[in-house]
């Protein structure tokens, strides 16, 4: 019986100037900086609300400096997508962390609350280039099961610098609610080395051909236009039990701050545990999608359905070691279905997505506990549409694989 044709790849033999473990760890920690904007705060928000309660509609806006980055970079990051296929990577990567730094730090000096949401704003933006940024340049530089792997190790740095950032910001938050804005300068420390230690990445380089033929060439939105749509139900997933644990927590009458910092950071490692195995699975990765789905609605189910602590954490771990594999597997296959130049464009338009999911996730619980009466019963309502997802995937991933890439040299 004839070998099956190679099925088309659009994956390249790595970028031949990454040499060391230097240029991972930088795109690491890059990938790191919009989860600290994201929690780092959360713990002073009751003394930023007693220094601004005399501010017309403090109530509100206090809480938006928290969270108005997120939504700024689930808006920006398609256009920040753009630039990075424009202008580079590494240029765009080094220019944004430095304004991310400079933005970050301005509430030092600010006393106007509406002063420091417009510089959150600009936070949010500097951080959808860098988020953007990172990404692309990890598919630019590695191929491969090497690729997946870092693709996975940022799922993890992101969900153990969580908890760190949220330990970090409570102790700064004790010298008053201004310190923990100071974290936010290691973008200065951080954009010299980038400067200097990463390659720059060009389409001679990646053995990739500029020749487009007659006219531009169409950027793929029938591949990434269900994904996208995919990856945000699966971040309304991955972000529930980060956001909503300490409410479970209050409804069975827990209010304590170190069993419900303890329990997030249980979760957080059941993550990482899950990024973990992903380095260790082969396949398409499509055809994983519906079984990554099944654990975080089980953990959902239990959730809602705990009467008692232990009952809680088993759902939470549960779930998050499903949101640990499910995570990197969308991002992979976002990679997997993206051109050189297409690569920026797309991988925007997935942190976009991403992103999005995460600022609608407290909304979408919010709906169902106003319609269900509870919580417990919204967070067991999204376990059942989570399986619903699943079994709406198996028969598609059955009739359709995604191509695998070319055996490559991996690139280390």
């Amino acid at each position: 019986m004839p070998a099956p044709a190679a099925p088309p790849t659009r994956d390249h033999p790595g970028f031949p100037a990454v040499r060391g473990r230097l240029p991972a760890v930088l795109l690491m920690t890059g990938s790191c900086l919009p989860v600290l904007g994201a929690v780092l705060l959360a713990p002073v928000l009751p003394r930023m609300q007693d220094h601004f309660e005399g501010v017309t509609g403090s109530a509100a806006l206090v809480p938006l400096v928290l969270t108005v980055p997120a939504l700024s970079l689930a808006l920006l990051a398609p256009f920040a997508g753009v630039v990075v296929d424009r202008l580079g990577r590494k240029r765009l990567l080094v220019a944004a962390t430095v304004l991310y730094a400079l933005f970050g730090t301005v509430p030092l000096w600010l006393d106007s609350l509406h002063g420091i949401l417009l510089s959150r704003v600009l936070v949010g933006v500097a951080e959808a280039a860098i988020m953007t940024a990172c990404t692309t340049l990890i598919g630019d530089y590695y191929s491969g099961r090497v690729r997946d792997r870092y693709l996975a190790l940022q799922t993890m740095c992101a969900s153990a610098s969580a908890t760190l950032f949220f330990v970090l910001g409570g102790a700064l938050g004790a010298a008053g609610w201004r310190a923990p804005f100071w974290l936010y300068a290691v973008g200065l420390l951080l954009a010299p080395v980038m400067a200097r230690a990463l390659p720059n990445p060009t389409t001679a380089g990646l053995g990739v051909s500029t020749d487009s033929g007659p006219g531009p060439r169409p950027f793929p939105v029938r591949r990434m236009a269900g994904l996208c749509l995919l990856t945000v139900f699966g971040a309304v997933v991955f972000y529930t039990v980060p956001v909503e644990m300490s409410y479970l927590l209050d409804d069975l009458d827990v209010d304590s701050t170190g069993v419900i910092g303890a329990v997030t950071a249980v979760a957080s490692a059941a993550t990482v545990l899950g990024s973990l195995v992903f380095t260790r699975l082969t396949g398409d990765p499509r055809r994983r999608l519906p079984v990554l789905l099944l654990p975080c609605a089980a953990g959902f189910l239990v959730m809602g359905v705990a009467d008692g602590l232990p009952l809680l954490i088993a759902g939470a771990v549960l779930n998050c070691f499903g949101t640990g594999l499910l995570l990197p597997s969308l991002l992979t296959l976002a990679m997997s279905r993206l051109e050189y130049a297409d690569r920026g464009r797309g991988i925007g338009l997935w942190t976009a997505a991403f992103f999005l999911g995460e600022f609608v996730c407290p909304l979408v619980l919010l709906g169902g506990k106003g319609a269900l009466g509870s919580l417990a019963s919204a967070v067991a309502l999204l376990g059942f549409a989570t399986l619903t997802v699943s079994a709406v995937l198996l028969p598609l991933a059955r009739r359709t694989a995604v191509p695998l890439p070319r055996q490559v040299p991996e690139q280390r």
